[in-house]
């Protein structure tokens, strides 16, 4: 990893990052882009879009009956270790945006309760970034883009019935977790933007200072 420039985009829920990154694949074409959003996805690493649509189709609609929270860590991890690898193994001359690798995922697993330290010491022992962009947002703002609370997913709220107390509440100890996670690191926290354009310019300006 010597020499590689790498960076984080992190953020709570609803935060816009993937819409930002869509818009910097043309704002930022000498920057490569990794996610497991399926737009960033390559043909051949399919398995990792799969996964990740069996995962809310799937193991969040049974998470607590059919699935444990372990369980979930535990095919969670896929997308941990895939972030990891296209970062090892990007073109070192080409700087990497990374869409929140592992620290979003850890902070939601803890938040469901999974205890694995072994498993959390190993994801801390990845590679760090040269720095961390933290494109924020308030709960509220993020409650709206998700339709009012109609799209939301399990691991987006803290209770049964994802209403919004539940919400906010989630996303504010969410927050402060990923923020914790990364403290050690040179972080840039980019207050809410009104639109994908501009949370984009501000990344773009962040990673180009």
């Amino acid at each position: 990893m010597s020499g590689r420039r790498f960076h984080v985009l992190l953020g709570p829920d609803g935060a816009g990052k993937s819409s930002a990154m869509g818009r910097l694949v043309s704002m930022l074409p000498e920057w490569h882009m990794v996610s497991t959003d399926s737009a960033f996805v390559a043909p051949e690493h399919a398995l990792i879009t799969r996964l990740r649509q069996d995962v809310h189709e799937h193991l969040l609609p049974g998470l607590g009956t059919a699935y444990s929270a372990d369980f979930l860590a535990g095919v969670l991890q896929t997308a941990v270790i895939h972030l990891r690898d296209q970062v090892r193994e990007a073109d070192p001359r080409v700087p990497v945006l990374v869409d929140s690798y592992y620290y979003k995922i850890l902070a939601k697993c803890r938040m469901a309760g999974v205890r694995n330290r072994a498993m959390y010491g190993w994801w801390r022992s990845f590679p760090q970034p040269s720095g961390v962009v933290f494109l924020d947002v308030s709960p509220e703002s993020a409650w709206r883009r998700r339709g009012d609370g109609a799209r939301l997913n399990s691991l987006e709220y803290d209770g049964e019935d994802g209403s919004w107390p539940q919400f906010e509440r989630y996303q504010r100890d969410l927050r402060k977790l990923m923020l914790e996670e990364v403290r050690e690191l040179p972080v840039t926290v980019l207050a809410q933007q009104p639109d994908a354009d501009r949370a984009a310019e501000a990344v773009r300006e962040v990673l180009t200072s």
